[in-house]
């Protein structure tokens, strides 16, 4: 049995999952959705459904966190309350894309193409297959314009667009030439569920592996970015940008 979630988008997503082989069960899929925030909700909600169903933080066999790309306090907020659990109980950590997330939730065959929020006019886009209860990256995860999207989508007829950023720039999208059909309504936040399937907690962890772990950032944040400020020490914000 382990934990599921992620904190990529202002939806909340939280489960807990039952393995029984290749199978999963889930035993409860809970979504904290606006206005309340991911900082009041976690690690509350955690205690709740644990206790829900009558599990200890200890009996669990592990976490399983979404890496992003997505909103950086967010992604700050779950990956902080994870590790912060895990180094308490002992427990293994694993991650897994936020956008493959995504894909994993959309159809078989076409090129999916994962849509997230990065800041105003500039979006995180995950390009994947879906092949059963699995996907393959077909990419890198970039950030781009919508118009980069649109010109994305020229370029590759067969690809669907799916995700959390399209409630917000549908219309943008579609202006710019991409056919609603190749736009789909869901999902709007990555499921912890899809997690579930797509992560796979090591067999041991150290703890330098436990606080190695970091969120997929893609980018650097507009405020580590602005020149009016003079740099912080420590790494460049680009060091901790990963490529895979």
């Amino acid at each position: 049995m382990f934990l599921a979630l992620d904190s990529s988008t202002l939806t909340l997503s939280l489960a807990l999952v039952e393995r029984e082989g290749e199978a999963l069960r889930v035993l409860e899929h809970l979504v904290v959705a606006p206005p309340r925030k991911q900082s009041e909700a976690l690690p509350g909600v955690v205690g709740e459904v644990l206790a829900r169903h009558g599990v200890t933080l200890g009996a669990l066999e592990g976490l399983v966190i979404g890496l992003g790309p997505g909103s950086f306090t967010g992604l700050r907020i779950g990956l902080s309350c994870v590790k912060g659990l895990a180094y308490a109980a002992r427990l293994k950590v694993a991650g897994a894309s936020s956008l493959a997330a995504v894909a994993l939730e959309g159809p078989e065959g076409p090129p999916l193409f994962a849509l997230a929020v990065a800041r105003k006019d500039d979006l995180y886009l995950g390009p994947y297959r879906r092949t059963g209860l699995g996907v393959e990256a077909l990419g890198p995860e970039e950030a781009m314009s919508p118009e980069e999207v649109a010109q994305r989508m020229a370029a590759e007829p067969e690809a669907l667009a799916l995700g959390p950023a399209l409630p917000e720039y549908r219309a943008a999208l579609e202006r710019l030439g991409v056919a609603p059909s190749r736009l789909l309504d869901a999902p709007t936040f990555p499921s912890a569920v899809a997690l579930a399937h797509l992560a796979r907690l090591p067999e041991a962890q150290s703890l330098e592996a436990l606080f190695a772990l970091e969120p997929h950032y893609v980018r650097a944040s507009a405020p580590e970015l602005n020149p009016k400020f003079p740099p912080l020490p420590g790494p460049a914000p680009t060091a901790r940008l990963k490529e895979d």
